[in-house]
């Protein structure tokens, strides 16, 4: 048997755990630079506040319906986060962390034990120990279990927030109530073509012939088919610490219009970028270089363009991938735009200690002992301390985090007081 935990409504839930007079009142969670809504409490959606929506557009909304607005605060939720999922950790050896706020666990030699009462000790657990809400399906598949959490969730007072699919009755049940939308791991473009063939739930898709779902969803559609059978075909996935890829990008306070500004913004990230990849001893092959002007300004001139250099070798000093972005945004760059948002992604990622060298390869064993050096200072005296020539030295980059509540759980300096 399969269990998902889903932490609802994570982000706010962290907040209201340190500051519990938002029980019961709407709340959201606003992204990067506070640009908008990237979660809601069930209260925030009642009140029609939808995922998404910029935040200077709903401004006379949050103040009318008086919603508490907070600003990302991504150090107290990962924290928060790797507390719950440790609990978790303990019924269970077979644990796939699936995102922040989601993981399975696998039941194996659990036959003679009651998963319903272990999903309400689980719960009950997780709130005590972290204060943080959860909600547990349970059934013989990890499609199922997501159903299954979505039931617990949904009819919560019936269900204590723990549903169990332990026959076939519930699961073609189950099955019957859920959308073809709904369903894990069927995409938008899929559910359109399924709907427009008629195919309404998740029970029809069931019933579909294994020969078409295989011919138009592939051997992936086949096992989804198969786990919504009651029959585990996709497994529990194994650990993989290191990224694949690793992102960085922002949105300016202001308008960019010079080269020369967006030039030091790429320079800035890449190297944040290229932290990143050191501490995760990882190397990149190749970089991909973006930007995009302002699309709610309408009345002037759009402009999004992208491009993807590759490197000659994979490399994780911060010289070598910062020369190649800025090649990257010299061949994208259009002046006369007013720019609004930079980034850069590296890809190609693969361990530093068995990287694919070149025989035309540049010696950089000294930019090795420099990376380790800058990082060390950074490690100790905090970020930006040391900056390229490109960079600007009296700038510090921060978000915009006007509504920013305190690192409770991981900053000695804000934690709470008690008097």
């Amino acid at each position: 048997m399969f269990a998902l935990i889903d932490c609802n409504n994570f982000y706010a839930s962290c907040e209201r755990v340190f500051q519990p007079q938002y029980e019961g009142k709407a709340v959201v969670i606003l992204s990067n630079n506070d640009g908008c809504v990237i979660a809601r409490s069930n209260e925030a959606k009642a009140l029609g506040i939808p995922m998404g929506a910029p935040a200077f557009k709903f401004r006379k909304e949050f103040k009318k319906h008086n919603i508490k607005v907070f600003s990302s605060n991504y150090p107290l939720y990962g924290d928060m986060s790797h507390r719950v999922m440790k609990i978790l950790e303990n019924y269970t050896p077979n644990v796939e962390i699936y995102s922040i706020d989601e993981a399975f666990l696998k039941f194996e030699g659990f036959e003679y034990f009651d998963l319903r009462e272990t999903g309400l000790k689980m719960r009950k657990q997780v709130r005590q120990w972290t204060g943080i809400p959860v909600s547990v399906g349970i059934a013989p598949s990890k499609a199922l279990a997501k159903i299954a959490n979505k039931i617990a969730k949904k009819f919560a007072n019936q269900t204590d927030g723990v549903y169990c699919i332990d026959s076939d009755e519930k699961r073609l049940k189950a099955l019957k109530w859920t959308p073809i939308s709904d369903i894990w791991g069927v995409g938008m473009r899929h559910s359109k073509r399924l709907e427009a063939l008629g195919i309404k739930t998740a029970l029809d898709f069931v019933n579909l012939p294994d020969g078409w779902v295989k011919k138009h969803m592939s051997i992936l559609g086949l096992r989804l088919k198969r786990d919504l059978e009651g029959m585990p075909s996709i497994q529990l996935e194994e650990a993989t610490p290191a990224k694949k890829s690793i992102a960085t990008t922002r949105s300016f306070k202001n308008m960019l219009t010079k080269f020369i500004d967006l030039e030091e913004r790429i320079t800035t990230y890449t190297l944040l970028g290229a932290e990143k990849l050191r501490k995760q001893r990882s190397c990149a092959s190749a970089i991909y270089v973006f930007v995009r002007s302002n699309p709610f300004q309408t009345a002037t001139e759009q402009y999004r363009n992208g491009c993807t250099v590759t490197l000659p070798y994979a490399t994780d000093s911060s010289l070598i991938l910062n020369q190649y972005a800025l090649k990257g945004l010299r061949s994208i760059f259009k002046s006369g735009i007013e720019y609004k948002k930079a980034g850069i992604l590296l890809l190609g990622l693969s361990p530093s200690t068995s990287r694919q060298m070149s025989l035309f390869e540049k010696n950089t064993a000294r930019h090795t002992a420099l990376m380790q050096a800058m990082d060390k200072i950074h490690r100790r005296f905090g970020p930006h301390r040391m900056k390229l020539a490109s960079q600007d030295l009296k700038q510090t980059w921060k978000m915009r985090r006007d509504h920013l509540s305190n690192r409770f759980t991981t900053e000695i300096k804000e934690v709470i007081k008690v008097k």
